[in-house]
């Protein structure tokens, strides 16, 4: 190269034989990654396989399929000319997980909503009956019902107060450690794992029986007789089950609210009270406006919970006595009674109600930098 002399970005490292040699590692793999797809499946129609031994070939055929792919993706980028190699390599890195999502979800709910205006057994094209029935259906009015009153309202507003008047008490304890581990332990646990733990705590036996049930035993204890929590009492079982929720939710909102309130200045609190403010005001008139940001993308994360409510309900009741929401009737309708029109109308509903709260979420988050 001629000293003072540039070389062209266009044709740098440029290598058309190690380009030939990435290009046929990369299709080995794609044969190595369908082989694996269909050996799996195979396996799994016949069962010819220990469930561990498939377990362990999916896990090496995925994890080593993923990481193939973006190596041999950068191999062959690495050997373009400059320029299209700058533009390119980002994409190598998105660009096979933007192709999985839209597999994963895109197909599928473009699917779905194909699906919605047929019949129940899939074959014949019924417009919008299906969803003319979502909101007509009794079941499906009261799965609105609960979702929109209880679950939406009482269990968000359940969750973000519980979390900021923790937060902010707990900021203020000589044991906020401590306190904030127990509030947050909740969040380790899974749906179905708590519903399981509160369904002992509901348990309900007949009067002069042993009560198994914690809030029965307090109850017969204090002299009332044993109540169904969760059966007998309609509408109020609905509360029953919000408070799971409460129970498990309150620990995020609490961090999030904590990590808030950390971040107001100490200097305005301490003018604050010079100014003769106490700390109701200081509450009211200071921290509230300063983290309401973060209010609202706390608010509509845990609105997104409630509309997807699904595993306590189904471990609790499994939707009956009068505790049916949307996505126990899409499973209802759809794996149960095999109504795959309208289960899937139902999916479509739940999907149009849960995207909007979705994006203004992310809007939030990106606006107010709460993460």
């Amino acid at each position: 190269m001629t000293p003072g002399r540039a070389t062209s970005p266009s044709s740098e490292d440029f290598n058309p034989g190690r380009l030939v040699i990435a290009l046929g590692l990369f299709a080995l793999l794609v044969l190595f990654i369908w082989g694996g797809f269909v050996f799996l499946r195979d396996a799994q129609r016949g069962d010819t396989l220990p469930k561990l031994l498939t377990a362990a070939i999916a896990i090496i055929w995925g994890v080593g399929g993923a990481a193939g792919t973006f190596y041999t993706l950068n191999m062959i980028v690495e050997q373009l000319p400059g320029n299209v190699r700058r533009i390119l390599l980002p994409y190598v890195f998105v660009g096979p997980a933007v192709l999985f999502l839209g597999w994963a979800l895109f197909f599928p709910t473009i699917r779905t909503f194909y699906l919605s205006f047929l019949d129940a057994s899939s074959t014949n094209f019924v417009g919008i009956d299906n969803y003319l029935a979502v909101f007509t259906e009794r079941s499906m009015q009261t799965a609105f019902r609960n979702n929109i009153f209880f679950w939406m309202i009482f269990g968000t507003a359940g969750c973000v107060v519980a979390g900021l008047i923790i937060a902010v008490l707990a900021d203020r304890s000589s044991f906020e450690t401590l306190a904030k581990s127990l509030i947050f332990m909740p969040m380790a646990i899974s749906f179905v794992g708590a519903g399981v733990i509160w369904r002992f705590i509901y348990y309900y036996s007949p009067p002069g029986q042993p009560q198994i049930g914690l809030l029965n035993a307090l109850v017969t204890d204090m002299g009332f007789p044993p109540q169904a929590w969760t059966t007998l009492l309609q509408p109020q079982n609905n509360f029953f089950l919000v408070i799971i929720l409460v129970w498990m939710q309150t620990g995020f909102a609490m961090v999030i609210f904590s990590a808030a309130i950390k971040g107001i200045p100490d200097d305005v609190l301490e003018a604050a009270r010079v100014d003769g403010a106490n700390e109701i005001q200081i509450f009211w008139s200071i921290m509230l406006p300063a983290i309401q940001g973060t209010i609202v993308t706390v608010t509509t994360t845990i609105l997104i919970v409630t509309l997807k409510i699904f595993d306590i309900v189904i471990v609790m009741t499994g939707g009956q006595y009068g505790t049916n929401v949307i996505a126990v009737e899409f499973y209802r309708q759809y794996f149960s009674n095999r109504n795959f029109g309208y289960g899937s109308a139902v999916a479509i509903v739940l999907l149009i109600a849960v995207i909007p709260v979705m994006v203004y979420n992310l809007r939030q988050i990106r606006k107010q930098e709460v993460f």
